[in-house]
């Protein structure tokens, strides 16, 4: 069974499309290019990049790019699964408590006999409460807890650009280039991050976009030139329009 790598090659070939052509269109390097018909992902950079790479690259030779790119997380990570060695079962070994309680009996029968050689009496035996009154360090715990971190519940960075006249467009995600074209009236394109995107637009008043599905703010005038708009979690709120209030319903 052909190996995804070997299946990007052969529908490459079967179009008479050369690597540099494809480097060429998408901005991707020859050297990622092979790594993906090589199956050589430890070559590629990690995070979205290398699902990204396979999207254009289907997307240059006119293939299903969401179907391509499905195949490939797929596959790569069913390596991964197979790749991990499996757990190791590990008892931890409990540390002797016998010293403390022999310390703590020795003090015991101490004060009993200095009672008895001050007071003449016979000594009280030691109590079977008595262990309870002296505190004994704690049981160890292996391996001990790290400290929580955080929850992070901070969502990506989903962005979608739609032409709404031909213009000229380059996208930047996580400091990787993944578009740069001329998008024709009526086309849409999708990018998704995970911290930052930089767009520039040659035409900014023929260009529509959102971020997680909230309207973005005019970018400028028909045929303005508008380079490196930084789009963060942070800087949401100065480029789409503000999210409307949740309505919540009181019963009477």
């Amino acid at each position: 069974m052909a190996s995804f790598g070997e299946k990007l090659r052969r529908e490459r070939e079967l179009r008479g499309v050369d690597l540099h052509e494809i480097a060429e269109s998408t901005k991707i390097s020859v050297r990622f290019l092979k790594a993906l018909e090589q199956d050589r992902v430890d070559v590629l950079p990690g995070g979205l990049f290398r699902k990204a790479f396979v999207r254009q690259y289907a997307e240059h030779l006119g293939l299903d790019a969401d179907r391509f790119a499905a195949e490939f997380v797929a596959e790569h990570r069913r390596e991964e699964e197979a790749s991990q060695p499996a757990p190791v079962d590990r008892v931890p070994r409990r540390p002797r408590r016998w010293k403390p309680l022999l310390a703590a009996a020795g003090v015991v029968g101490a004060a009993a006999a200095y009672s008895h050689f001050e007071l003449g009496k016979e000594p009280t035996p030691p109590l079977a409460a008595v262990p309870t009154a002296i505190t004994l360090p704690p049981d160890p715990v292996y391996p001990p807890p790290a400290a929580e971190a955080s929850e992070d519940t901070s969502e990506g960075l989903v962005l979608t650009i739609s032409a709404r006249q031909n213009c000229w467009v380059a996208v930047e995600v996580d400091g990787a280039p993944v578009l740069n074209r001329t998008l024709r009236r009526g086309e849409t394109e999708v990018v998704e991050a995970e911290g930052e995107i930089v767009m520039s637009v040659g035409n900014a008043g023929g260009l529509a976009f959102k971020v997680n599905d909230r309207p973005g703010l005019s970018l400028g005038a028909d045929g303005e030139v508008r380079k490196n708009i930084v789009i963060t979690r942070q800087s949401l709120s100065s480029l789409v329009e503000e999210a409307p209030p949740v309505r919540t319903s009181h019963s009477s």
